[in-house]
Protein backbone atom coordinates (compact mmCIF):
# COMPACT_ATOMS: atom_id res chain seq x y z
CA UNK A 1 0.00 0.00 0.00
CA UNK A 2 1.47 3.40 -0.94
CA UNK A 3 1.99 6.15 1.59
CA UNK A 4 0.25 8.71 -0.59
CA UNK A 5 -3.25 9.85 0.39
CA UNK A 6 -5.84 11.67 -1.70
CA UNK A 7 -8.74 13.13 0.27
CA UNK A 8 -7.10 16.05 2.08
CA UNK A 9 -3.81 16.69 0.29
CA UNK A 10 -4.49 20.43 0.06
CA UNK A 11 -5.14 20.90 3.77
CA UNK A 12 -1.51 21.58 4.62
CA UNK A 13 -1.55 24.60 2.33
CA UNK A 14 -4.30 26.17 4.43
CA UNK A 15 -2.90 25.64 7.92
CA UNK A 16 -1.72 29.23 8.28
CA UNK A 17 -5.33 30.38 8.12
CA UNK A 18 -6.56 28.18 10.96
CA UNK A 19 -6.95 29.23 14.57
CA UNK A 20 -4.40 27.91 17.05
CA UNK A 21 -6.63 25.16 18.46
CA UNK A 22 -8.02 23.97 15.13
CA UNK A 23 -4.50 24.08 13.70
CA UNK A 24 -3.13 21.58 16.19
CA UNK A 25 -6.18 19.36 15.73
CA UNK A 26 -5.87 19.41 11.93
CA UNK A 27 -2.15 18.64 12.09
CA UNK A 28 -2.65 15.74 14.48
CA UNK A 29 -5.43 14.25 12.34
CA UNK A 30 -3.23 14.51 9.25
CA UNK A 31 -0.25 12.81 10.90
CA UNK A 32 -2.42 10.05 12.36
CA UNK A 33 -3.89 9.36 8.94
CA UNK A 34 -0.37 9.15 7.51
CA UNK A 35 0.41 6.56 10.19
CA UNK A 36 -2.72 4.53 9.45
CA UNK A 37 -2.05 4.46 5.71
CA UNK A 38 1.68 3.75 5.95
CA UNK A 39 2.57 0.49 4.25
CA UNK A 40 5.97 0.38 5.98
CA UNK A 41 6.13 0.47 9.79
CA UNK A 42 9.21 2.68 9.52
CA UNK A 43 7.04 5.46 8.11
CA UNK A 44 4.92 5.63 11.26
CA UNK A 45 5.57 8.22 13.94
CA UNK A 46 5.36 7.45 17.64
CA UNK A 47 2.82 9.27 19.78
CA UNK A 48 5.50 11.50 21.28
CA UNK A 49 6.89 12.28 17.81
CA UNK A 50 3.43 13.20 16.58
CA UNK A 51 2.83 15.56 19.48
CA UNK A 52 6.29 17.10 19.27
CA UNK A 53 6.06 17.69 15.52
CA UNK A 54 2.57 19.20 15.71
CA UNK A 55 3.61 21.53 18.50
CA UNK A 56 6.78 22.63 16.68
CA UNK A 57 4.98 23.36 13.41
CA UNK A 58 2.08 25.18 15.07
CA UNK A 59 4.55 27.34 17.04
CA UNK A 60 6.39 28.13 13.81
CA UNK A 61 3.19 29.24 12.07
CA UNK A 62 2.18 31.38 15.05
CA UNK A 63 5.52 33.20 15.22
CA UNK A 64 5.74 33.54 11.43
CA UNK A 65 2.46 35.46 11.38
CA UNK A 66 3.50 37.90 14.11
CA UNK A 67 6.48 40.12 14.86
CA UNK A 68 6.85 38.71 18.36
CA UNK A 69 9.55 36.23 17.34
CA UNK A 70 11.99 38.91 16.22
CA UNK A 71 14.60 40.08 18.71
CA UNK A 72 14.93 43.78 19.38
CA UNK A 73 18.56 44.40 18.48
CA UNK A 74 18.89 47.36 20.83
CA UNK A 75 18.07 45.05 23.76
CA UNK A 76 20.98 42.70 22.97
CA UNK A 77 24.09 43.13 25.12
CA UNK A 78 27.33 41.14 25.54
CA UNK A 79 27.44 38.93 28.67
CA UNK A 80 28.43 40.46 31.98
CA UNK A 81 31.59 39.43 33.84
CA UNK A 82 29.41 37.66 36.39
CA UNK A 83 27.69 35.61 33.68
CA UNK A 84 30.83 34.70 31.72
CA UNK A 85 33.74 33.40 33.84
CA UNK A 86 37.29 32.69 32.62
CA UNK A 87 38.37 29.06 32.83
CA UNK A 88 41.72 30.15 34.25
CA UNK A 89 39.96 31.48 37.37
CA UNK A 90 38.39 28.12 38.24
CA UNK A 91 40.07 26.29 41.15
CA UNK A 92 41.39 22.75 40.81
CA UNK A 93 39.68 20.09 42.97
CA UNK A 94 41.83 17.69 44.95
CA UNK A 95 41.83 13.96 44.17
CA UNK A 96 39.01 13.17 46.62
CA UNK A 97 36.83 16.01 45.35
CA UNK A 98 37.37 14.94 41.75
CA UNK A 99 36.39 11.35 42.57
CA UNK A 100 33.18 12.49 44.27
CA UNK A 101 32.31 14.78 41.35
CA UNK A 102 32.97 12.20 38.64
CA UNK A 103 30.86 9.64 40.50
CA UNK A 104 27.84 11.92 40.01
CA UNK A 105 28.19 12.80 36.31
CA UNK A 106 27.19 11.15 33.03
CA UNK A 107 28.49 11.92 29.53
CA UNK A 108 26.13 12.36 26.58
CA UNK A 109 27.44 12.57 23.03
CA UNK A 110 25.29 13.76 20.14
CA UNK A 111 25.66 10.90 17.67
CA UNK A 112 23.07 11.61 15.01
CA UNK A 113 25.34 12.85 12.24
CA UNK A 114 26.51 10.96 9.17
CA UNK A 115 29.94 11.18 7.56
CA UNK A 116 28.58 12.03 4.11
CA UNK A 117 30.19 15.49 4.05
CA UNK A 118 33.59 13.78 4.11
CA UNK A 119 32.67 11.04 1.65
CA UNK A 120 31.94 8.37 4.26
CA UNK A 121 28.82 6.33 4.94
CA UNK A 122 27.34 5.48 8.32
CA UNK A 123 27.71 7.34 11.64
CA UNK A 124 30.34 10.05 11.58
CA UNK A 125 31.62 8.89 14.96
CA UNK A 126 33.09 5.72 13.42
CA UNK A 127 35.31 7.58 10.96
CA UNK A 128 38.98 6.85 11.61
CA UNK A 129 40.62 9.90 13.15
CA UNK A 130 44.19 8.79 13.77
CA UNK A 131 46.26 5.61 14.10
CA UNK A 132 43.22 3.41 13.57
CA UNK A 133 41.21 5.18 16.29
CA UNK A 134 37.71 6.44 15.56
CA UNK A 135 35.87 9.26 17.34
CA UNK A 136 34.06 6.67 19.45
CA UNK A 137 37.30 4.87 20.31
CA UNK A 138 38.78 8.14 21.60
CA UNK A 139 35.65 9.02 23.59
CA UNK A 140 35.51 5.57 25.20
CA UNK A 141 39.21 5.63 26.09
CA UNK A 142 38.81 9.00 27.77
CA UNK A 143 35.93 7.81 29.97
CA UNK A 144 37.67 4.50 30.65
CA UNK A 145 40.75 6.35 31.90
CA UNK A 146 38.61 8.50 34.23
CA UNK A 147 36.80 5.43 35.58
CA UNK A 148 40.04 3.56 36.25
CA UNK A 149 41.90 6.45 37.85
CA UNK A 150 39.10 7.52 40.18
CA UNK A 151 37.42 4.13 40.64
CA UNK A 152 34.06 5.40 39.41
CA UNK A 153 31.55 4.33 36.72
CA UNK A 154 30.88 7.30 34.46
CA UNK A 155 28.35 6.08 31.85
CA UNK A 156 28.49 7.09 28.20
CA UNK A 157 25.17 7.92 26.55
CA UNK A 158 24.80 8.22 22.79
CA UNK A 159 21.85 10.08 21.30
CA UNK A 160 21.44 8.51 17.87
CA UNK A 161 19.23 9.58 15.01
CA UNK A 162 17.21 7.21 12.81
CA UNK A 163 20.14 7.50 10.38
CA UNK A 164 22.78 6.22 12.82
CA UNK A 165 20.99 4.03 15.37
CA UNK A 166 21.25 0.58 13.78
CA UNK A 167 24.91 0.94 12.78
CA UNK A 168 25.87 2.39 16.17
CA UNK A 169 24.29 -0.52 18.05
CA UNK A 170 26.54 -2.91 16.11
CA UNK A 171 29.70 -0.86 16.71
CA UNK A 172 29.34 -0.37 20.47
CA UNK A 173 29.36 -4.09 21.21
CA UNK A 174 33.16 -3.97 21.35
CA UNK A 175 33.03 -1.50 24.26
CA UNK A 176 30.71 -3.56 26.51
CA UNK A 177 33.52 -4.67 28.84
CA UNK A 178 35.20 -1.26 28.99
CA UNK A 179 32.59 1.28 30.17
CA UNK A 180 28.83 1.47 30.82
CA UNK A 181 27.36 2.56 27.47
CA UNK A 182 23.71 3.24 26.58
CA UNK A 183 21.88 4.59 23.58
CA UNK A 184 18.57 6.28 22.88
CA UNK A 185 17.09 7.75 19.74
CA UNK A 186 15.98 11.30 19.05
CA UNK A 187 12.78 12.15 17.19
CA UNK A 188 12.20 11.82 13.47
CA UNK A 189 9.99 14.40 11.77
CA UNK A 190 8.72 14.66 8.17
CA UNK A 191 10.33 17.19 5.84
CA UNK A 192 7.79 19.68 4.52
CA UNK A 193 7.51 21.14 1.05
CA UNK A 194 8.19 24.79 1.83
CA UNK A 195 5.42 26.40 -0.23
CA UNK A 196 2.56 24.16 0.93
CA UNK A 197 3.81 22.67 4.22
CA UNK A 198 2.81 19.30 2.79
CA UNK A 199 4.90 16.36 4.09
CA UNK A 200 7.33 15.11 1.48
CA UNK A 201 6.57 11.53 2.55
CA UNK A 202 3.06 11.80 1.07
CA UNK A 203 4.63 11.63 -2.38
CA UNK A 204 6.64 8.48 -1.66
CA UNK A 205 5.34 5.06 -2.66
CA UNK A 206 7.66 3.36 -0.17
CA UNK A 207 9.56 4.43 2.93
CA UNK A 208 12.40 6.80 2.02
CA UNK A 209 14.85 8.15 4.61
CA UNK A 210 15.18 11.38 2.62
CA UNK A 211 11.58 12.26 3.50
CA UNK A 212 12.49 12.57 7.19
CA UNK A 213 14.93 14.50 9.36
CA UNK A 214 16.13 14.69 13.00
CA UNK A 215 14.91 18.07 14.37
CA UNK A 216 18.20 19.38 15.77
CA UNK A 217 19.94 18.69 19.07
CA UNK A 218 17.36 20.76 20.95
CA UNK A 219 15.23 17.62 20.73
CA UNK A 220 17.65 16.06 23.23
CA UNK A 221 15.60 17.11 26.26
CA UNK A 222 12.39 15.41 25.12
CA UNK A 223 14.34 12.38 23.94
CA UNK A 224 16.03 12.01 27.34
CA UNK A 225 12.66 12.16 29.06
CA UNK A 226 10.66 9.99 26.67
CA UNK A 227 13.34 7.27 26.61
CA UNK A 228 13.37 7.06 30.41
CA UNK A 229 17.09 7.85 30.40
CA UNK A 230 16.71 11.02 32.47
CA UNK A 231 14.86 9.29 35.30
CA UNK A 232 17.27 6.35 35.22
CA UNK A 233 20.27 8.64 35.68
CA UNK A 234 18.61 10.48 38.57
CA UNK A 235 17.71 7.15 40.23
CA UNK A 236 21.37 6.11 39.94
CA UNK A 237 22.46 9.23 41.83
CA UNK A 238 23.75 11.18 38.85
CA UNK A 239 23.46 14.94 39.39
CA UNK A 240 24.85 16.35 36.14
CA UNK A 241 25.08 15.43 32.51
CA UNK A 242 27.85 16.69 30.23
CA UNK A 243 26.59 17.04 26.65
CA UNK A 244 28.71 17.68 23.54
CA UNK A 245 29.11 16.80 19.88
CA UNK A 246 30.76 13.46 19.17
CA UNK A 247 33.05 15.10 16.59
CA UNK A 248 34.44 17.68 19.05
CA UNK A 249 37.62 15.97 20.21
CA UNK A 250 38.31 18.69 22.76
CA UNK A 251 35.02 18.18 24.62
CA UNK A 252 36.21 16.02 27.50
CA UNK A 253 35.31 15.59 31.16
CA UNK A 254 36.90 18.34 33.22
CA UNK A 255 37.08 18.33 37.02
CA UNK A 256 37.63 22.10 37.28
CA UNK A 257 34.45 22.91 35.38
CA UNK A 258 32.50 20.30 37.32
CA UNK A 259 33.74 21.73 40.64
CA UNK A 260 32.65 25.23 39.61
CA UNK A 261 29.22 23.92 38.61
CA UNK A 262 28.85 22.11 41.95
CA UNK A 263 30.26 24.89 44.16
CA UNK A 264 27.95 27.53 42.68
CA UNK A 265 24.97 25.16 42.30
CA UNK A 266 24.67 26.12 38.65
CA UNK A 267 21.77 24.50 36.80
CA UNK A 268 22.94 25.17 33.24
CA UNK A 269 26.50 25.85 32.07
CA UNK A 270 27.63 26.53 28.51
CA UNK A 271 31.24 26.47 27.34
CA UNK A 272 32.25 29.45 25.21
CA UNK A 273 35.51 29.95 23.32
CA UNK A 274 37.12 33.24 22.30
CA UNK A 275 36.15 34.20 18.76
CA UNK A 276 38.59 34.72 15.95
CA UNK A 277 37.82 36.03 12.49
CA UNK A 278 37.07 32.48 11.34
CA UNK A 279 34.46 32.00 14.10
CA UNK A 280 32.13 34.83 13.17
CA UNK A 281 29.23 32.52 12.30
CA UNK A 282 29.09 30.74 15.65
CA UNK A 283 26.29 31.49 18.11
CA UNK A 284 27.18 33.69 21.06
CA UNK A 285 26.16 34.28 24.68
CA UNK A 286 24.19 37.49 25.23
CA UNK A 287 22.06 39.27 27.76
CA UNK A 288 18.63 40.05 26.29
CA UNK A 289 16.24 42.27 28.22
CA UNK A 290 18.34 41.54 31.29
CA UNK A 291 18.30 37.75 30.90
CA UNK A 292 20.93 35.31 29.56
CA UNK A 293 20.31 33.85 26.11
CA UNK A 294 22.17 32.25 23.26
CA UNK A 295 21.99 34.09 19.96
CA UNK A 296 22.43 31.99 16.82
CA UNK A 297 23.46 33.40 13.46
CA UNK A 298 20.15 32.19 11.97
CA UNK A 299 18.32 34.60 14.30
CA UNK A 300 20.23 37.68 13.12
CA UNK A 301 18.78 39.93 10.39
CA UNK A 302 21.06 40.90 7.50
CA UNK A 303 21.08 44.53 8.63
CA UNK A 304 22.64 43.52 11.96
CA UNK A 305 25.01 40.82 10.69
CA UNK A 306 28.08 43.06 10.65
CA UNK A 307 27.45 44.04 14.28
CA UNK A 308 26.95 40.38 15.24
CA UNK A 309 30.24 39.44 13.58
CA UNK A 310 32.14 42.16 15.44
CA UNK A 311 34.53 40.05 17.51
CA UNK A 312 35.41 43.03 19.68
CA UNK A 313 31.79 43.34 20.83
CA UNK A 314 30.75 39.67 20.90
CA UNK A 315 34.00 38.07 22.03
CA UNK A 316 32.93 34.46 22.51
CA UNK A 317 31.07 31.75 20.62
CA UNK A 318 29.13 28.69 21.65
CA UNK A 319 31.12 25.42 21.50
CA UNK A 320 27.90 23.40 22.02
CA UNK A 321 29.26 21.78 25.17
CA UNK A 322 26.83 21.94 28.11
CA UNK A 323 26.80 20.91 31.77
CA UNK A 324 23.21 20.44 33.00
CA UNK A 325 21.88 19.73 36.47
CA UNK A 326 19.53 16.78 35.99
CA UNK A 327 17.04 17.55 38.76
CA UNK A 328 16.65 21.14 37.55
CA UNK A 329 16.03 19.82 34.03
CA UNK A 330 13.44 17.36 35.35
CA UNK A 331 11.67 20.16 37.23
CA UNK A 332 11.45 22.20 34.05
CA UNK A 333 10.12 19.27 32.05
CA UNK A 334 7.50 18.58 34.72
CA UNK A 335 5.93 21.99 34.13
CA UNK A 336 4.25 20.63 31.02
CA UNK A 337 4.07 21.57 27.32
CA UNK A 338 5.64 24.93 26.58
CA UNK A 339 7.81 25.02 29.69
CA UNK A 340 10.92 24.17 27.66
CA UNK A 341 10.02 25.69 24.29
CA UNK A 342 13.20 26.53 22.40
CA UNK A 343 13.76 29.09 19.65
CA UNK A 344 12.84 27.61 16.28
CA UNK A 345 15.47 27.63 13.54
CA UNK A 346 13.90 27.16 10.07
CA UNK A 347 16.28 25.34 7.76
CA UNK A 348 15.66 24.96 4.03
CA UNK A 349 17.22 22.32 1.80
CA UNK A 350 16.75 20.90 -1.65
CA UNK A 351 15.61 17.27 -1.54
CA UNK A 352 14.32 15.32 -4.54
CA UNK A 353 14.19 18.54 -6.51
CA UNK A 354 11.91 20.18 -3.93
CA UNK A 355 12.70 23.07 -1.58
CA UNK A 356 11.89 21.57 1.80
CA UNK A 357 11.52 23.07 5.25
CA UNK A 358 13.06 21.56 8.37
CA UNK A 359 12.13 23.07 11.72
CA UNK A 360 14.98 22.60 14.17
CA UNK A 361 15.95 23.68 17.68
CA UNK A 362 19.32 24.07 19.39
CA UNK A 363 19.92 22.65 22.87
CA UNK A 364 21.84 25.71 24.07
CA UNK A 365 18.68 27.82 23.79
CA UNK A 366 17.42 26.09 26.95
CA UNK A 367 19.60 28.47 28.96
CA UNK A 368 16.61 30.85 29.00
CA UNK A 369 14.61 28.34 31.09
CA UNK A 370 17.02 27.88 34.00
CA UNK A 371 17.45 30.08 37.08
CA UNK A 372 21.15 29.70 37.87
CA UNK A 373 23.22 29.77 34.67
CA UNK A 374 26.85 30.34 33.79
CA UNK A 375 29.09 30.67 30.76
CA UNK A 376 32.73 29.60 30.97
CA UNK A 377 35.28 31.05 28.57
CA UNK A 378 37.29 27.88 27.96
CA UNK A 379 40.68 27.44 26.26
CA UNK A 380 40.63 26.69 22.55
CA UNK A 381 41.82 23.14 23.16
CA UNK A 382 38.33 22.31 24.45
CA UNK A 383 36.94 23.05 21.00
CA UNK A 384 38.49 20.77 18.37
CA UNK A 385 35.66 19.92 15.97
CA UNK A 386 36.32 17.78 12.93
CA UNK A 387 33.85 18.94 10.29
CA UNK A 388 36.04 18.65 7.19
CA UNK A 389 39.11 16.83 5.92
CA UNK A 390 41.05 20.03 6.63
CA UNK A 391 40.19 19.61 10.32
CA UNK A 392 41.05 15.92 10.12
CA UNK A 393 44.49 16.62 8.67
CA UNK A 394 45.24 18.94 11.58
CA UNK A 395 44.37 16.26 14.16
CA UNK A 396 46.37 13.63 12.27
CA UNK A 397 49.47 15.82 12.31
CA UNK A 398 52.06 15.89 15.13
CA UNK A 399 50.59 19.18 16.30
CA UNK A 400 48.39 17.12 18.65
CA UNK A 401 48.99 14.28 21.06
CA UNK A 402 46.26 11.80 22.00
CA UNK A 403 46.82 10.12 25.37
CA UNK A 404 44.11 8.14 27.21
CA UNK A 405 41.46 9.71 24.99
CA UNK A 406 42.54 13.29 25.73
CA UNK A 407 43.63 15.34 22.73
CA UNK A 408 46.23 17.97 23.64
CA UNK A 409 48.44 20.29 21.64
CA UNK A 410 52.08 19.28 21.28
CA UNK A 411 54.02 21.18 24.00
CA UNK A 412 56.64 22.13 21.41
CA UNK A 413 54.08 24.35 19.70
CA UNK A 414 54.38 27.89 21.14
CA UNK A 415 51.04 28.86 22.70
CA UNK A 416 51.07 32.31 21.16
CA UNK A 417 51.01 30.81 17.66
CA UNK A 418 47.62 29.24 18.29
CA UNK A 419 46.14 26.79 15.80
CA UNK A 420 47.14 27.04 12.14
CA UNK A 421 44.40 27.40 9.53
CA UNK A 422 44.29 24.67 6.89
CA UNK A 423 42.13 24.91 3.79
CA UNK A 424 42.31 21.94 1.45
CA UNK A 425 40.93 22.24 -2.07
CA UNK A 426 37.75 20.47 -3.25
CA UNK A 427 39.76 17.55 -4.62
CA UNK A 428 40.54 16.62 -0.99
CA UNK A 429 36.97 16.93 0.30
CA UNK A 430 36.61 13.18 0.83
CA UNK A 431 38.60 11.18 3.35
CA UNK A 432 39.91 8.73 0.73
Amino acid sequence: MPLIRTSHDASFANFAHLTDKSLEKALMEEIREINERAADVRARMSESEQQGFVRLLSRYLETRSTASAALEWEQIQPPSAELLRPYADLPDPNEGEARALFSRVAVLKLNGGLGTSMGCSGPKSVIEVRSGQTFLDIIVKQIESINKRYQVKVPLLLMNSFNTDADTLKVIRKYEDLIPIRTFQQSRYPRLIKDTLRPLCLDSETYDKEDWYPPGHGDMYDALLQSGMMDRLIAEGKEWIFVSNSDNLGASLDARILKAVADHQVEFTVEMATRTRSDRKGGTLITYQGKPRLLEVAQVDKEHMADFQNISKFRVFNTNSLWIQLKALRRNMDKGPGAMDLDIIPNTKTVKGETVLQLETAMGAAIAHFQRVMGINVPRNRFLPVKTTSDLLLIQSNLYNIVSGYVTMNPERPIELGTPVIRLGPEFKKVN
